[in-house]
């Protein structure tokens, strides 16, 4: 998830060089999307680990 949000920002920054401002906006959006589904999903994996090593516990 995390290289697809890396892989859209720099399409964003190389449109962006290029002048392409709607391709670079759109790929920057879709980057930050996908970097806070990221972020959502590595929280919810972090939870899971503590909630089973507490019930190995």
């Amino acid at each position: 998830m995390l290289k697809w949000a890396l892989i859209f920002f720099v399409i964003s920054l190389i449109a962006g060089v290029f002048g392409f401002t709607g391709i670079s906006a759109a790929t920057a959006g879709i980057a930050r999307i996908l970097f806070f589904i990221a972020v959502v999903i590595f929280l919810i994996f972090v939870v899971l680990a503590l909630m089973a090593g507490q019930a190995i516990l």
